[in-house]
């Protein structure tokens, strides 16, 4: 097809409690309505197997359910819950899919009491019901161990980006950038012939630094998502606690970055990495995602102002073409 034939159509919805928006190529003369609603049924069944919000999705079953009782999970949870684990592992427990008792705990989430700072004796009891170790994953099998309450929202925004993508590549659509809640994967070339180009997200200190270059990124088949505190975090008594838990402590992030964004082949990796290497922290996240090849950017606020610091592997992914300056 001539390209003088493609256009760059938007469109886009609501989901998990945020917004979604697809730019993708297509024929002018193609009827846009199939795509629409097919991207709103991918995202639909999603949060019909992985909401916590709703008390008939298969997480919320599994979460109620008695100890011992033994759950066969649908394809796309059971994809999302081998990826979450592989993460819990390589990250040693700063990433975990088990922290729901301890995201109600705090305030968050479905299932949130009032938010307060617990008592140690709480949140010791809390943290006991939580750890990724006490899942038993077998061959598509998920058992409940016994007050187990999974939470994947971490995660499960990024595999909805990859998702959507996988579905529009299935109707031929040769190239898109998909977008849910701020998590990205672009692939494939518009009609120009240039890949998707995206600001990796900034604040409004960031904004108002004149020293700090925007960081543009091209997503030729990339994904891209980003962490922080700058979006989440609540205040008591004088203290800012971030809504990032750290499953190791069971407690908020200290001193959480204001942002960490994370490049990766798919929105799902790049998800639980933000995720994770907030938890870890500015020093041993970076010193991680070097030591293991992760394209990552860490934002966190100085005396003197925003300091950004960048893995090599992020810092080779900056886009430095003259579009991207233009």
């Amino acid at each position: 097809m001539n390209n003088a034939d493609l256009d760059i159509a938007s469109l886009g919805g609501h989901t998990m409690g945020t917004t979604w928006q697809v730019k993708l190529v297509a024929a002018r003369t193609r009827d846009l309505h199939p795509l629409h609603a097919g991207i709103q049924a991918q995202l639909d069944a999603i949060v019909a197997q992985m909401s916590t919000w709703e008390a008939a999705s298969d997480i919320s079953r599994f979460n109620r359910a008695a100890p011992g009782s033994a759950h066969v999970l649908p394809p796309l949870f059971a994809q999302v819950l081998d990826a979450a684990l592989d993460i819990a592992a390589r990250s040693e427990g700063a990433f975990d899919p088990t922290i729901g008792p301890l995201v109600a705990l705090w305030g968050f989430g479905a299932q949130a009491h009032a938010r307060r700072i617990p008592d140690a004796a709480t949140l010791a009891a809390t943290r006991a019901r939580c750890g990724w170790q006490r899942l038993h994953w077998q061959e598509g099998v998920l058992q409940q161990p016994g007050a187990a309450e999974l939470d994947l929202s971490a995660i499960a925004k990024g595999f909805a980006v990859d998702q959507a993508s996988r579905w529009l590549r299935q109707q031929g659509i040769s190239a898109a950038l998909v977008e849910v809640g701020g998590e990205l994967h672009g692939y494939g070339r518009k009609p120009d012939g240039q890949p998707w180009r995206v600001l990796v997200e900034a604040g409004p200190e960031e904004s108002a630094q004149a020293s700090h270059a925007p960081r543009v990124l091209a997503l030729d088949d990339l994904a891209v998502a980003t962490s922080g505190d700058r979006w989440h975090h609540f205040e008591q008594d004088g203290r800012q606690f971030s809504h990032t838990l750290d499953p190791r402590t069971g407690a908020p992030v200290d001193h959480a970055a204001a942002a960490v964004t994370v490049v990766a082949a798919d929105a799902m990796a790049a998800d639980g990495w933000a995720t994770a290497l907030t938890v870890m922290g500015v020093e041993q996240g970076l010193a991680f995602a070097t030591a293991h090849d992760l394209a990552a950017r860490f934002v966190s606020r100085g005396a003197a102002g925003i300091v950004e610091r960048m893995s090599p592997a992020f810092r080779q992914r900056i886009d430095a073409s003259p579009a991207a300056r233009a």
